[in-house]
C-alpha cells in the first residue's frame, strides 16, 4: 500500500471491513445470530461519564505492553489521560505475556484486583475469567462510546463470551482491543545483499534462499523458543502455507472444522523439524529466549525473523533502513495467509471501584487520537487512521500497514491456535518443543493435536455447550 495515496487508504479501510466479513463465520460459533447482541448484564450507564467529576481516583492497570513501541504508546496515552483528568492517577503494572498469563488469575481472584487488565481471548483466559464473574460486561459502554461502530462487530465478537460462560465469539462483550497484529517475516536487507539474495516475493523464493544462506555462512532464520509461544507462531505460518488458505485451520480453531489430523499439520510440523535439523534455526533454539533472538537479529545475526508486528518498533530503531517486513510471501499464484487478528483486549474487572473511569480509559486507548499515537510509535492499530497516509511505503512501518491491508483483502488471517481449547496453549507449546528437538514426530504431533481438539469438542457436546 502506498500510504501517501488517499484512494489506497480507502482500500485499506474497505479491507478492514472485509476482515469483519471473514471473521463473521469464524467468530460466531453456533447459537449466535451474528449481530453481537449482548443479552443481559453490563454496567447500567445511560450517559457518557465524566472522569473529571469522579473525585480522586487511582486506576490500577495491568498490561503486557512491555516492548518498545507498545510501551511507548501506552506511556504517552497514560500521561495524556492523566493530564486531561488531573484527579486520576494511573497505577500501571506492566508484565510480559507469559508473566501476565501466570499471575492474572490470582490477581483477579484476590480481594483487591486491578481495575483494568489485558486478558487473552479464548477459553483459557477470557472465557474462564468471565465464567468466574471476574470481568465486567461492557455492552452498555460499547453503546455509549460507539465502540459498536468504531470496530467491526465481528472483531468485537472475538471478545465476547456467551451468557452461560461456556463459549466465546458470541454473547456479552468483555473487552476491546487496541492493536491489529499478524505474524510476518522480518528480513535484514544487509545480510541478504551480502549473499546476493533478493527479498522473497513468493514462498518458494524464501525457502529456496535458506540453503544458500546456510552455505554462505549466514544464519537463515533467527529463532528462540525458550518462551515456548514463538514456535506456535512459526508453526502457524508453516501450517497456513501448507493449507493454502486460512479457512480450514480457522474453522477448526472455532470448533467447526475437520480438526488437526491433516496433511497441512503434518507437513508444517515436518518443515519445522527439517529447518531445525538442517541448521536453518540457531542450534539449541529451544533454549534461546525470544528477546535474545530478536536482539541478535537486530545485530545482524540472521537473514529472517518470523514473528509478530509488535516487534517492529524494537527492531526499526537499531536497524534503520536495513529492516524489511512483509506478510509471509504466498506460494506462486496463491493469496497471502498467516496467523493474526487483534491484540489482547482491555477489560474492566468486576470488583473495580471505578468502572466508569475505567470505561473512559478504554475509550481513550482506542479512539482516533490513540490510533495516531500508535502509528507514530510503530504499532499497528486495529483501524488505521490518517497518520497511515504519512508513512513511507518503502519503510518497514509502511510495509507493515500495507501487509495488513493485503491480508484482510485476501481473507488471509487465521486466529491464534491457542484459542482452540482451554489447555491448547500449554500442550501445543510443549509439543512443538518436542518437534523441534526431534523427540516428537510430525505424525505423532498431529495426532496429539487432534486428540485434544476432539476430546474438548466431545466434552462440549456432552455438556450441551455445542448447539450445532
Amino acid at each position: 500500500m502506498n500510504a501517501h495515496q488517499h484512494h489506497r487508504r480507502g482500500r485499506l479501510r474497505r479491507s478492514i471491513t472485509a476482515l469483519g466479513a471473514l471473521l463473521l463465520a469464524a467468530a460466531c460459533v453456533p447459537g449466535t445470530d451474528g449481530s453481537g447482541a449482548a443479552g443481559s448484564g453490563g454496567a447500567a450507564a445511560t450517559a457518557i461519564p465524566d472522569p473529571g467529576k469522579a473525585g480522586k481516583v487511582t486506576l490500577t492497570v495491568w498490561d503486557q505492553q512491555v516492548r518498545g513501541g507498545s510501551n511507548a504508546e501506552i506511556e504517552r496515552l497514560n500521561k495524556e489521560f492523566e493530564k486531561k483528568y488531573p484527579n486520576v492517577t494511573i497505577k500501571r503494572v506492566a508484565r510480559s505475556f507469559n508473566d501476565l498469563k501466570k499471575t492474572l488469575k490470582l490477581a483477579l481472584s484476590g480481594d483487591n484486583p486491578p481495575d483494568v487488565v489485558q486478558a487473552n481471548q479464548g477459553y483459557s483466559d477470557m472465557v474462564a475469567f468471565a465464567r468466574a464473574g471476574m470481568l465486567a460486561p461492557l455492552d452498555s459502554y460499547a453503546g455509549l462510546y460507539s465502540w459498536n461502530t468504531r470496530f467491526p462487530q465481528t472483531l468485537l465478537n472475538l471478545n465476547r463470551v456467551s451468557p452461560d460462560g461456556k463459549r466465546f465469539g458470541t454473547g456479552q462483550l468483555y473487552g476491546i482491543s487496541q492493536e491489529g497484529e499478524y505474524i510476518g517475516v522480518y528480513y535484514n536487507k544487509k545480510v541478504l545483499r551480502k549473499v546476493g539474495v533478493e527479498p522473497p516475493k513468493t514462498w518458494q523464493d524464501l525457502t529456496g534462499a535458506l540453503p544458500k544462506l546456510k552455505r554462505d555462512g549466514e544464519l537463515p532464520v533467527q529463532f528462540g523458543n525458550l518462551d515456548k509461544y514463538p514456535a506456535i507462531h512459526t508453526f502457524g505460518v508453516l501450517q497456513g502455507q501448507a493449507a493454502g488458505s486460512a479457512e480450514p485451520v480457522r474453522e477448526t480453531v472455532f470448533g467447526r472444522g475437520g480438526g488437526f489430523d491433516t496433511d497441512a499439520t503434518r507437513n508444517a510440523a515436518r518443515t519445522l523439524a527439517d529447518w531445525a535439523e538442517k541448521g536453518y534455526f540457531p542450534k539449541g533454539a529451544n533454549g534461546k529466549g525470544y528477546d535474545d533472538a530478536a536482539k541478535q537479529f537486530a545485530d545482524g545475526k540472521g537473514a529472517f525473523l518470523i514473528t509478530g508486528t509488535w516487534q517492529l518498533a524494537d527492531l526499526r530503531k537499531p536497524m534503520g533502513e536495513d529492516l524489511g517486513f512483509m506478510p509471509p510471501p504466498p506460494a506462486a499464484g496463491q493469496q497471502p495467509v498467516t496467523t493474526g487478528g487483534e491484540g489482547l483486549p482491555w477489560s474492566i474487572t468486576s470488583k473495580s471501584d471505578h468502572p466508569e473511569v475505567a470505561a473512559a480509559y478504554l475509550d481513550f486507548l482506542t479512539n482516533a487520537h490513540a490510533s495516531k499515537v500508535m502509528t507514530e510509535e510503530g504499532v499497528l492499530p486495529v483501524v488505521p487512521g490518517k497518520a497511515a497516509e504519512k508513512l513511507d511505503p518503502d519503510t518497514a512501518s509502511g510495509q507493515m500497514f500495507a501487509g495488513w491491508g493485503k491480508l484482510n483483502a485476501a481473507d488471509g488471517l487465521v486466529p491464534y491456535l491457542d484459542y482452540t481449547t482451554p489447555t491448547f496453549y500449554d500442550t501445543l507449546s510443549a509439543d512443538l518443543q518436542g518437534v523441534l528437538s526431534g523427540k516428537l514426530s510430525p505424525d505423532g504431533f498431529a495426532g496429539r493435536m487432534q486428540k485434544e481438539y476432539a476430546d474438548f469438542r466431545a466434552q462440549q457436546r456432552a455438556d450441551g455447550e455445542d448447539e450445532k
